[in-house]
C-alpha cells in the first residue's frame, strides 16, 4: 500500500510543492510546527532513512540544504531545525523547521495556516530556489 507520501508524489492527494526534482519533492507540512514547515522527501518510497543507498541518502541531505537555505530567507526565524523521525508515515521525510525557540521543534505546539497561508509561504519558499 502506497504511503500518503507516495499519494502526494503521483498527484493523488494536493499539496503545497515548494520544490521538485527527478528524485526529491519538498512540500509544506499540513500539520505545522511553525508557518513554512517543510517536509523533503525521496520520490522512491523508502521507510526508513538509513535504509537509504549512501549516494541517494547524500543527495536527500544537499536537497534538503537548499530547501532550507531558501526557507531562511523567505520565512524569518533565528536558524532552521532538521529532524528525522519517520514514526507517523514509513516514507522517508526530513523535517525543515523555521525555529524562533526550542519548543518550536517538539511536534507539539502546531500553527493554524489558512490555504492563502500555505500558498504565499510555498511561493516565497520557492522563489528563493
Amino acid at each position: 500500500m502506497s504511503s500518503i507520501f507516495t499519494k502526494i508524489i503521483t498527484g493523488e492527494i494536493p499539496a503545497y510543492k515548494v520544490a521538485e526534482d527527478d528524485n526529491f519533492l519538498a512540500f509544506l507540512d499540513i500539520n505545522p510546527n511553525a508557518k513554512g514547515h517543510t517536509l523533503c522527501i525521496p520520490k522512491k518510497e523508502i521507510n526508513k532513512i538509513f535504509d537509504m543507498e549512501e549516494d541517494h541518502y547524500m543527495e536527500l541531505m544537499r536537497f534538503s540544504r537548499k530547501v532550507a537555505k531558501a526557507l531562511e530567507l523567505a520565512v524569518p526565524c533565528k536558524r532552521v531545525g532538521m529532524a528525522v523521525v519517520g514514526l507517523e508515515v514509513p516514507h522517508v521525510h526530513v523535517h525543515l523547521i523555521p525555529l524562533q525557540e526550542m519548543d518550536d521543534m517538539r511536534f507539539i505546539k502546531k500553527e493554524k495556516l489558512t490555504p492563502e497561508e500555505f500558498e504565499s509561504v510555498a511561493k516565497a519558499i520557492n522563489s528563493h530556489l
